[in-house]
């Protein structure tokens, strides 16, 4: 009797882990995919973490491709001007203040918008989404640093 139970104990054992690895594999799969779902795939750089905004920018921004902290007639900053964009760096928690800051700076210079975010956890995700559901025509580029 003590045997059989004991085997039950396993049995249970074994497929009570099983059920909970299917919950958390659904779970997960579920958060990812209702919380991040991209319109179109974005430029993304992965670069080494825990560093300040102006080394992502100066990574990113290289002679060649636009000019750093360009300076506007009100003193303001565009942290890239390129060709075709006004590029507000931030980290992805001050996506709003980014949003705000890469449309006056395209306003000014004549450019598109564009923000590049950087994402210091898988989570900072949530707040790319957020810059998608305004649907204004703001170009966003991805830097990982996790």
């Amino acid at each position: 009797m003590a045997k059989r139970l004991k085997k039950n104990k396993n049995n249970i054992n074994v497929i009570i882990t099983f059920l909970f690895s299917l919950v958390v594999t659904i779970l997960s799969a579920l958060y990812f995919s209702l919380n991040y779902v991209p319109k179109e795939l974005y430029e993304e750089q992965v670069m080494r973490p825990g560093m300040r905004e102006v080394y992502y920018v100066s990574q990113w921004c290289s002679a060649d491709f636009g000019k750093q902290e360009f300076m506007l007639w009100d003193k303001t900053r565009v942290d890239c001007l390129t060709k075709d964009y006004a590029i507000e760096f931030d980290f992805a928690k001050k996506w709003a203040e980014s949003v705000g800051q890469s449309l006056y700076y395209a306003k000014m210079t004549g450019k598109q918008p564009a923000v590049a975010l950087i994402l210091t956890d898988i989570k900072d995700y949530r707040y790319v989404k957020r810059i998608e559901r305004l649907e204004n025509g703001i170009k966003i580029f991805i830097i990982k640093a996790y």
